[in-house]
């Protein structure tokens, strides 16, 4: 019976029988694909501005960390030099970046053992880094979960389609499979393009801070062996 509904659904007369004219060319809006969608499209969309939101902040705040000044420690070597650390701290606290900041840590040690003051730094540096990832888990957790909730909506509408065919009993239409494979695959697609953004998103954000962190260990390096020149 369900054979006989497709080959019949695949002749050309049925599309004038539907009232269409032969050739027309059906044209479906976004608006219509996410209300077919159901209730997991908002939740996919939900989703979408979650990301977008965690993405520019994110972007917003690494480009101030990346944001350096190049002859920052020049000065500080000079201030150092010199015997000119409350000038150097100063400096440290006008500056505002995650360097800056590291560098500071490690002149208020000034005048301990150098493993403490190296110590010092590294607990610095570990805060600065989560405070850049912070919000980064989430946007993973979105670009992980968004697929797996638009798969949800597919076995939904799979499982609706299914049911539909077996309360038609002899009555079988070709719609009743069409119509819950259709939303199935609208649910799909949102969840993937959910995903696939963040996903994109976070590995970029991720490389940005990897840089950042790069130049933190440069400049970390730099002023321990600026503390271990002879005096």
């Amino acid at each position: 019976m369900l054979l006989d509904e497709l080959e019949r659904a695949l002749q050309p007369d049925s599309v004038v029988s539907n009232g269409l004219e032969s050739g027309t060319k059906m044209e479906i809006s976004f608006l219509e694909l996410f209300w077919s969608g159901g209730w997991l499209m908002w939740v996919l969309l939900g989703l979408s501005f979650v990301a977008v939101w965690i993405f520019v902040e994110r972007l917003l705040a690494i480009i101030k960390a990346s944001q350096a000044d190049n002859r920052f420690m020049d000065q500080i070597k000079q201030y150092v030099h010199s015997g000119q650390i409350n000038y150097a701290i100063d400096l440290c606290r006008m500056t505002e970046s995650p360097i800056a900041r590291l560098i500071e840590k490690g002149l208020e040690r000034i005048g301990r053992p150098l493993s403490d003051v190296q110590t010092a730094v590294e607990n610095m540096g570990n805060l600065e880094v989560a405070r850049l990832e912070r919000g980064l888990p989430m946007l993973a957790t979105v670009a992980g979960g968004a697929p797996m909730i638009g798969f949800l909506g597919t076995v939904a509408g799979m499982i609706q389609a299914f049911y539909n065919m077996s309360e038609a009993g002899n009555n079988i239409d070709v719609s009743l499979l069409s119509g819950g494979i259709y939303v199935a695959m609208v649910t799909t697609v949102g969840g993937l393009i959910v995903g696939i953004m963040a996903f994109f998103g976070y590995n970029y954000l991720v490389a940005r801070i990897e840089r950042i962190v790069y130049k933190m260990e440069s400049n970390t390096i730099e002023f321990m062996d600026l503390l271990n020149e002879p005096a």
